[in-house]
């Protein structure tokens, strides 16, 4: 239990957004909370630009540790483990879950998962769609026995078979022989946790001098 706790918003691409104002009224929510409790909470809100960037997180937020005994964020989950790691010395606890990282599809008022970032994409052939993503069974060539006028079985029949379509995507561009090229199984390495991935390294045609083993 904590008496003083810093709210943290995220102005990237959460979605619903949960910035400012939705720190806020999690703050008055978690006071009103409190004060039914018997307690007295104190908090303030702030947002951050994007927390999963380290330098960002790390200049927003430090000014404040020191005054609260605890920080709830509001962006997903790579803001959690970003401000609990730039932020040692006090603890970072997740106001929501994340559910995965997708696109916004406002004509049907719903967010829907396009890729997996799984570093073996395949969409060039597969007509813009994601099969991985897409897939409730992640198949790399073509749909499963239980897909049933275009729908998949996986969801009652809710959401349309990706490998569906695929094809109509590819027969639309006369690219059918996409549709029945063999793929090879998914490289899971590429996607193995946990990941680092090093952005900055040298470039150059220079060879360098080596040093003779002795």
């Amino acid at each position: 239990t904590y008496n003083k706790i810093l709210i943290t918003g995220c102005d990237g691409c959460c979605q619903p957004p949960r910035s400012l104002n939705e720190a806020k009224f999690l703050g008055q929510l978690l006071e009103l909370k409190a004060k039914n409790e018997g307690k007295d909470l104190k908090w303030k809100a702030i947002t951050v630009l994007r927390q999963c960037d380290d330098r960002i997180t790390a200049t927003t937020c430090r000014p404040y540790t020191e005054d609260f005994e605890a920080i709830v964020t509001m962006a997903c989950g790579l803001g959690v483990v970003m401000m609990n790691n730039v932020l040692p010395n006090i603890l970072t606890y997740p106001a929501q879950n994340s559910m995965f990282g997708g696109v916004q599809d406002n004509s049907q008022n719903n967010y829907i998962e396009l890729c997996e970032t799984c570093g073996d994409c395949i969409i060039g052939e597969t007509g813009g769609v994601c099969p991985r993503a897409g897939c409730a069974k992640h198949l790399s060539n073509g749909p499963c026995g239980g897909m049933v006028e275009g729908m998949c079985e996986v969801g009652g029949y809710t959401i349309p078979c990706a490998w569906v379509r695929i094809w109509q995507r590819l027969k639309e561009f006369d690219r059918l022989d996409l549709f029945m090229k063999y793929r090879a199984p998914r490289d899971f390495r590429t996607s193995t946790s946990p990941g680092y991935k090093h952005i900055y390294k040298d470039y150059t045609n220079i060879e360098e001098k080596k040093e003779e083993s002795k």
